[in-house]
């Protein structure tokens, strides 16, 4: 299975994970403006809400060379939106201490702290992949067969389910149970 970087991901970018015997994170693609690869989207009170890291395309534009901009301050306004939106939430007290250095710490490349995050949400979630990195650019050709699974949402009840949101949102709300809904 061969997918790109991203931040706090999808649930169907955890689900092709847990279900391929080999993955691979493309490590030589091109920066693509609007997509996982620096956002994610979690359920607040008000409906869906994207967190966005902000990036510096300075250096060129190879998902390796993508520096993540210290302008503003982002890291904490992302930390209060996820405390906001899941601070009520059955688990978000029992993973807040894993996931809170990555709002803390500051990195320099966008790849590398994806990566980061990458391995604590498997290791948190209990998905044992070995993850790769590609030698050189191969374009991703895998299909779209994600069928969402519902779980309990914190917002169900004002907004109905809403599928594919931010691994968070699953984490938060069914923790050591998430990994049956992937």
């Amino acid at each position: 299975m061969l997918l790109s970087t991203t931040y706090f991901g999808p649930i169907q970018w955890y689900q092709k994970v847990n279900r391929a015997e080999r993955v691979w994170i493309e490590a030589h693609e091109s920066f693509i403006k609007q997509t996982y690869r620096n956002r994610c989207v979690i359920a607040t009170t008000n409906g869906t809400q994207i967190l966005s890291v902000p990036v510096n395309h300075d250096e060129g534009r190879g998902i390796r060379q993508i520096r993540i901009s210290n302008h503003g301050n982002w890291r904490h306004l992302h930390w209060n939106a996820l405390a906001s939106a899941y601070g009520k939430s059955p688990f978000f007290d029992y993973y807040e201490d894993d996931l809170r250095p990555f709002f803390e710490q500051e990195w320099e490349y966008l790849f590398d702290f994806n990566l980061a995050i990458i391995h604590k949400m498997l290791e948190l979630l209990d998905v044992r992949r070995d993850i790769m990195l590609t030698e050189e650019y191969s374009p991703s050709s895998s299909p779209d067969d994600f069928h969402p699974q519902r779980y309990w949402q914190v917002y169900q009840q004002k907004h109905g389910f809403i599928p594919n949101l931010s691994i968070l949102d699953l984490l938060f709300n069914m923790g050591n149970e998430a990994i049956y809904y992937l």
